[in-house]
C-alpha cells in the first residue's frame, strides 16, 4: 500500500511545479497601502490593474465610516451561530429584500461566500436524475459544484449556441429516461476572457427545450446594465434567468454573495443549502456595509460611468496600438501574447521593477500552452495618466517579447525546470 502523500511529493501540479521561482512574486504576491489605482509592491510603487474593485467603493470614505461604525456598533462576531438557529436578523432580511428589488426577482438569499455559494446551490438545485449543462469555460466555483451532481452533466463549446443546442438535445433524451430536469449554467461575464455569456441566446432556446436556466454574474453585476444590475439587465433577459447570482467581492468591494430568484425557489433553498445551513451568518459588519455599497450603486451613477469612461480608454488604447484583447465585451481586460512560462515570469517582472506596472499573469492550464494573458480590470479610481503609462509600457515589453530579450533572460529558468 502506498503512502498517501506519495502522489504529493512526485507531483507539485502544473503550477505548484513552478512554486521555488514563482511564489511571493508571481503568485501569492503582497500589495501593501490602501485599495486604489496605485499600491505599494515590494516597497515601489504600482500602478494596480488585479483588484476587482470595479466602482472604487473599497477605500471610499463614506464606505470606510459605515463600515467602522458597524464594527463599533456590532463587532465581528455578531450575529453568531446559523441562519437557521440564531444567527437571522431583520437587516438580513432587509438587506435580501433591497439585493431582490434590484435584480428584479422576487426573493433573494444571502451567503457567506460567492465561491461556496454557487457550488452548494448547485447541488441543491439538481439531484441524481438531472442533467447538467453548462459552458466549458465555466468558473471553478461551477466546475466544482457540478462535480457533486450524483448525475449526468454535459459540457458546451464556449458560447457556442449550436454546441449548446447538440447538449440540449442530448440532455432532454437522457432526462426523458431518467425521469428528471435540465440545468443549464452559464457566466453573466467571463472573468478570464471579458466575454458575456450568450444569455438572451440561451433564454430564447427556451421556447425549444424544456430547462431551467442558473447565471453566475460575478463580474456583471454592478457593471452591466443600465442600473447595474447585470449581464441579464445588460441583455434584457433578466426575466429569463431563474437562478441569478452575483458576489459582493467585485463591485461591492466587500465578502458576501446573493442568490435571487422567484420566492418559491428562494424558500427551498434556504432550507437546503448546505453551505449556509450548517456555516455561521453573514457578519452584520458586512450585512450593514453591503447595505451602504448598494445604496451608493443605485444612487452614484457616475461611478459606474467613470468606471466605463477608463474601460474604454484603456481597451481603445491597446486596440489602437496594435494588442490582442479578444472579444471582450466587459471591464475585463485581456492582452493576449505569445511565449513560454519562463518568458512570461521575466516579462512580468520587467512590467513590475521597470515600469512600475501591477498586473495579473495568467498561463498554462488555464490557457493554453504558447500563450501568455496579461488580465486587467480597470477602476473607477484610474485615471488617464495611469492608462497612458500603462500603454507605453505595454508597448516596451512587446517588443523586448518580440526580439528574443525574455526568452535569453528566462533560459536559465527553463533549462532549470526541464522545459
Amino acid at each position: 500500500m502506498k503512502d498517501l502523500f506519495d502522489k504529493i511529493y512526485r507531483d507539485k501540479g502544473p503550477l505548484g511545479k513552478w512554486a521555488s521561482q514563482a511564489e511571493g512574486y508571481f503568485v501569492f504576491p503582497k500589495l501593501e497601502g490602501q485599495i486604489s489605482n496605485r499600491m505599494k509592491f515590494r516597497g515601489k510603487d504600482v500602478i494596480t490593474w488585479s483588484i476587482n474593485d470595479y466602482l472604487g467603493l473599497a477605500n471610499h470614505p463614506e464606505v470606510r465610516k459605515t463600515d467602522a461604525q458597524a464594527a463599533a456598533d456590532y463587532g465581528s462576531a455578531y450575529p453568531m451561530g446559523a441562519r437557521m438557529m440564531s444567527g437571522h436578523t431583520g437587516l438580513h432580511e432587509v438587506l435580501q429584500n433591497e439585493l431582490a428589488e434590484f435584480v428584479n426577482k422576487e426573493a433573494a438569499y444571502l451567503l457567506n461566500f460567492g465561491y461556496q455559494g454557487m457550488v452548494s446551490t448547485i447541488d441543491a438545485l439538481v439531484s441524481k436524475d438531472d442533467i447538467i449543462v453548462y459552458d466549458v469555460d465555466a468558473h471553478a466555483c461551477i466546475i466544482d459544484g457540478v462535480r457533486l451532481h450524483m448525475g449526468k452533466r454535459f459540457t458546451y463549446k464556449h458560447n457556442d449556441v449550436e454546441s449548446l443546442e447538440k447538449n440540449l438535445d442530448r440532455a432532454t433524451k437522457m432526462a426523458e429516461q431518467t425521469g428528471g430536469g435540465i440545468l443549464v449554467i452559464s457566466e453573466g461575464v467571463f472573468g478570464m476572457r471579458g466575454e458575456q455569456g450568450r444569455l438572451k441566446e440561451i433564454v430564447a432556446l427556451k421556447e425549444k427545450y424544456n430547462f431551467r436556466f442558473l447565471v453566475d454574474d460575478a463580474h456583471g453585476f454592478g457593471t452591466l446594465g443600465k442600473t447595474g444590475a447585470g449581464a441579464g439587465e445588460e441583455q434584457g433577459v433578466q426575466d429569463g434567468i431563474d437562478v441569478y447570482f452575483a458576489t459582493f467581492a467585485k463591485s461591492l468591494a466587500s465578502t458576501g454573495a446573493f442568490i435571487a430568484a422567484d420566492q418559491e425557489i428562494i424558500d427551498y433553498l434556504k432550507y437546503n443549502l448546505r453551505s449556509q445551513m450548517f456555516a455561521k451568518s453573514l457578519q452584520m459588519q458586512l450585512v450593514v456595509g453591503a447595505r451602504k455599497r448598494l445604496e451608493m450603486l443605485k444612487t452614484m451613477p457616475e461611478l459606474k460611468e467613470k468606471l466605463w469612461e477608463n474601460t474604454n480608454a484603456l481597451q481603445s488604447g491597446l486596440k489602437s496600438r496594435g494588442f490582442d484583447i479578444g472579444t471582450t465585451q466587459s471591464c475585463v481586460t485581456p492582452v493576449y501574447l505569445k511565449g513560454s512560462i519562463p518568458e512570461a515570469m521575466a516579462l512580468v517582472k520587467d512590467l513590475r521593477e521597470n515600469h512600475g506596472i501591477f498586473c495579473s499573469i495568467v498561463v498554462y492550464p488555464v490557457i493554453p500552452k504558447g500563450l501568455i494573458l496579461l488580465r486587467m480590470i480597470p477602476t473607477a479610481t484610474h485615471t488617464l495618466v495611469d492608462i497612458t503609462e500603462t500603454l507605453d509600457a505595454f508597448e516596451e515589453i512587446r517588443t523586448r517579447l518580440e526580439n528574443g530579450t525574455y526568452k535569453r533572460l528566462s533560459a536559465s529558468v527553463a533549462a532549470a525546470m526541464g522545459e
